[in-house]
């Protein structure tokens, strides 16, 4: 006598299967690694953008343009001039990346669901946590060994701001995208491409969504910034920028003043001062340490066992 198949409606509610919790453990090893590599990939577009940017204030430019700024790098220092300074960044990058990924891992491991899924509010919730947490723990003390308390602390509110809803947006979009890829399915892999994509995506989203805190926090350190880095790092080229109005800071009494003061002189559009020159830096930043961290991740499953 033949076996009755089981009902349709048993069949489709059968569960895909529980997704697989990242360890902090792991999240902090991939995030750093993520984040150091991250920055030696883009340093040298980073340090063109910045000696063209102090070469607008030279009488007469030293340089023509992008290619003659590396050419004559390249001619008077090697391609290791096209590094110069980067260790300065990379103490700040991986121990950022370090933290932000293993906050996030270790909050949304708290926030999933019986199944191990994270919706796109949750995500966005542990995002903005591992934001603050990076702002705490690593941006606002490099910040202080580098330009000292004063310049530091007048920033510090915006800095947690920026950061955290930084980090919130990028992980809300990247989250709520790969919930859309995975479907009923938690454990389907991600190929490095698609995670690029997405991360691309999560950052245009963030550039969008906290330049006005950027320009806040540039605004509110600058006065810090420029003196110390000034003295210590780049002398003669920064010492320009002292002349030339960098000094801002003194203008506004906390952060929520600059704000005020942003908005009734110069109009809403001040907060996107620069916004499409940062878009395409930022889409590439994020979707490489995105890719990074996953497939980091994805060897420390097959070698260190945390189940």
């Amino acid at each position: 006598m033949p076996v009755p198949a089981a009902p349709r409606s048993l069949a489709a509610a059968a569960p895909a299967g529980k997704a697989k919790l990242t360890h902090p453990g792991k999240a902090i090893l991939a995030g750093g690694l993520a984040g150091g590599i991250e920055i030696c990939i883009t340093f040298p577009t980073e340090y063109v953008k910045t000696q063209l940017q102090l070469d607008e204030k030279a009488n007469p430019p030293r340089y023509k343009g992008i290619g003659d700024c590396v050419k004559q790098t390249v001619r008077d220092h090697g391609i290791r001039g096209l590094y110069r300074g980067l260790s300065s960044l990379l103490y700040g990058s991986i121990p950022k990346a370090a933290v932000r990924f293993g906050m996030f891992e270790f909050l949304s491991n708290q926030m999933r669901d019986e199944q191990g899924r994270l919706d796109s509010t949750r995500g966005l919730i542990c995002g903005l946590g591992a934001g603050v947490a990076e702002a705490v723990a690593v941006v606002c003390p490099m910040e202080t060994v580098k330009v000292g308390l004063r310049g530091t602390y007048q920033g510090l509110t915006a800095t947690i701001l920026k950061q955290g809803s930084n980090q919130a947006i990028r992980f809300f979009v990247m989250t709520s995208l790969k919930n859309w890829y995975k479907g009923d399915n938690p454990n389907k892999v991600m190929n490095p491409f698609i995670t690029g994509v997405f991360g691309a995506l999560a950052g245009a989203a963030s550039v969008f969504g906290n330049t006005p805190l950027d320009v806040v926090k540039t605004r509110m350190q600058s006065l810090g910034q420029a003196h110390d880095a000034c003295e210590v790092w780049f002398g003669r080229c920064l010492r320009l920028l002292l002349n030339h109005g960098g000094l801002e800071a003194h203008k506004y009494k906390n952060t929520w003043d600059c704000a005020y003061q942003i908005m009734k002189h110069e109009g809403p559009l001040a907060f996107y001062k620069g916004t499409v020159p940062r878009l395409g830096r930022v889409c590439l930043d994020v979707a490489i340490v995105f890719i990074i961290y996953d497939e980091v991740v994805k060897f420390l499953n097959k070698v260190w066992k945390t189940d």
